[in-house]
């Protein structure tokens, strides 16, 4: 199926009727083999109480005794049902009770023996909600029973009949395999499997990037119809229209990328402009309007929901689009390009007094790395070589208007990470949770400072107008995985405390990483340090980012051609245009 039993259940809200043909449009179900499936599903599911049929219609029955949990299973065979809630019990699941569940699973799990002081509650596997192991990493042999494929995890405790190409598996044979799983285990039926690719002899001879993209199930290709609607896309790409987009053609627009000095062909989907208003600066932030050209129903959109990031091994990029794609989207030097602007008039204390949202047309003028920046900003000589005016912008941009603009989020108890050779693939602060700080490239985090702001701005808009949105959270770290860090600290004689144990704040971890600062085991502790974060979720509701010190609602926004989720707000800020006919007016601030 396409879809997970997870998805199928989110379409229930409260006590409402859905009928079969509504959920096949819903769940895409475009053909007669997927309609079969969601009818076996929705009538598994009324067979174990999950769903009620009435009058042809199905609605949810909710069971307080029913608990949501993640499996999380030991190589002993030991299972327990992890809940979200961080203060609710583990549920400890015997082999018998897991209805074929795997490490990992998301599941129903109902209670079938309450707990005691020493043991924990036990329970039973009713429905596995969302598969976790689509495809597994394993070593092929040949038996008796045939070809199978062993995991390399041992926590998942089966083997897979191989059903493949004799010819093709018998090469396999003692090797490491990339296997996806046809069927999953039905009854007393073992699972099914494909080799997808054969890795090597072992580990060693295996690619690293090959090895971490099958384990994570990573595609390293794309379908064959998803290139050829790139290449039909790529073929006829639409016109580039100014019609009633803002024109900023006329300001000196430039874009930031990477260490490396700007080849053709380099993905560029942000550029800056900076503008000073007697006491207030107008900082521009330009994304690429992915959105207009990509069909939210095309195979294209699929792919990249499915994908969610672009993915960086090392140098080695599995992108959110085909490259082709990617090329052709990406802002270039002299060129005009579509995209979205983010306009916000910033105060001497680094206070936002009001921004706009915009669909515009610009053109990048220069493309720097941030070597070639700092080179400018530090060497007069090679600055002389440049006009006044892109000099002068770098500096009112790195040297004025981001250290203000950081002292405002320091002063919230944000804290950034000082790690060498850390250098994140986004201008925010990606999938770390807070700014990583390279000590050779110190722009990279004064732009980020920046990039932050306009995530926080855009945030408060979708917030204030009461629109769906998705937002980037982070939860506070654990005691327990601080605890050893901070008695590491005390014993190379630094003084690392916090407030209070019961509620960890971004202001302790800022105080830490100051003292690290004055440590020769600095990059040690940083390591650490960043290992204690938890890892950034995705939410429809505005909450709390420890990272960067934010109660008030972030969401990222500036990399619609390399995550998902930035494309997503993307559509919806351009729904908002549609809605109102035309931009909105300037709005005030009303984030801080």
């Amino acid at each position: 199926m396409k879809f997970s039993i997870a998805t199928l259940l989110s379409q229930f809200v409260d006590d409402k009727l859905i009928a079969g043909k509504v959920l096949e449009k819903k769940l895409s179900c475009e053909s007669e083999e997927e309609s079969e499936k969601l009818a076996i599903a929705l009538e598994a599911l009324e067979h174990i109480g999950i769903l009620a049929k009435e009058r042809g219609k199905y609605r949810r029955l909710f069971d307080p005794d029913l608990v949501e949990a993640k499996l999380r299973c030991s190589s002993k065979g030991f299972c327990f049902a992890i809940q979200e809630d961080e203060a609710a019990e583990d549920i400890y699941v015997r082999e018998s009770n897991l209805s074929n569940a795997w490490n990992g699973d998301r599941v129903l799990v109902r209670v079938i023996k309450e707990g005691s002081r020493r043991r924990s509650p036990e329970g039973e596997v009713r429905v596995i909600l969302e598969r976790a192991n689509p495809s597994l990493l394993a070593r092929a042999i040949r038996g008796d029973r045939g070809y199978r494929a062993i995991p390399l995890d041992d926590r998942l405790l089966f083997e897979v009949i191989l059903n493949d190409d004799p010819q093709k598996l018998e090469r396999s044979v003692d090797h490491l395999v990339h296997v996806s799983v046809q069927r999953y285990p039905l009854g007393q039926q073992p699972p099914l499997g494909k080799v997808t690719r054969i890795l090597g002899s072992d580990a060693e001879a295996a690619a690293d990037t090959d090895i971490v993209s099958c384990k994570h199930d990573l595609p390293q290709t794309f379908a064959e119809d998803v290139l050829a609607e790139a290449e039909t896309l790529v073929q006829n790409w639409p016109r580039v229209e100014v019609g009633e987009r803002r024109d900023l053609r006329p300001l000196l627009t430039i874009a930031l990328e990477s260490d490396e000095p700007y080849q053709p062909g380099t993905p560029v989907e942000t550029a800056f402009t900076l503008a000073k208003d007697e006491e207030v600066w107008e900082l521009g932030i330009h994304s690429l309007d992915v959105a207009h050209y990509i069909d939210p129903d095309s195979l294209l959109e699929e792919e990249a929901f499915k994908r969610g990031t672009a993915v960086f091994l090392g140098n080695h990029c599995l992108p959110l689009f085909p490259p082709e794609v990617v090329e052709r989207l990406s802002l270039k030097p002299g060129e005009d390009g579509l995209t979205l602007s983010i306009l916000i008039a910033i105060d001497q204390q680094g206070q936002v007094v009001e921004f706009e949202i915009v669909p515009s047309v610009i053109s990048i003028d220069r493309c720097l790395s941030y070597a070639q920046a700092q080179t400018l900003l530090a060497n007069p000589q090679a600055a002389q070589t440049e006009s006044r005016d892109l000099v002068e912008l770098l500096n009112e941009l790195f040297f004025t208007l981001s250290p203000l603009v950081k002292a405002q989020r320091l002063q919230r108890g944000g804290f950034e990470i000082s790690l060498p050779q850390r250098r994140s693939a986004f201008k925010d602060e990606g999938r770390e949770g807070a700014i990583i700080v390279e000590p050779a490239l110190p722009l990279q985090a004064l732009l980020a400072d920046l990039v932050v702001l306009v995530g926080h701005v855009v945030a408060s808009h979708l917030n204030a107008l009461a629109v769906p949105g998705i937002y980037c959270t982070q939860p506070q770290p654990d005691w327990d995985e601080l605890e050893d860090l901070i008695k590491l600290g005390n014993n190379l004689n630094l003084d690392l405390k916090l407030e209070s144990e019961e509620e960890i704040r971004p202001l302790d971890y800022q105080r830490m990483t100051q003292q690290f600062s004055q440590s020769s085991a600095s990059k040690v502790l940083n390591y650490l340090l960043l290992s204690t974060l938890k890892s950034v979720r995705y939410t429809t509701r505005p909450g709390f980012n420890f990272g960067l010190g934010s109660t008030e609602g972030y969401t990222h926004c500036i990399s619609p051609a390399q995550r998902y989720a930035d494309l997503f707000v993307q559509r919806i800020l351009k729904a908002i245009f549609e809605y109102w006919s035309r931009p909105p007016p300037r709005s005030h601030q009303s984030w801080s």
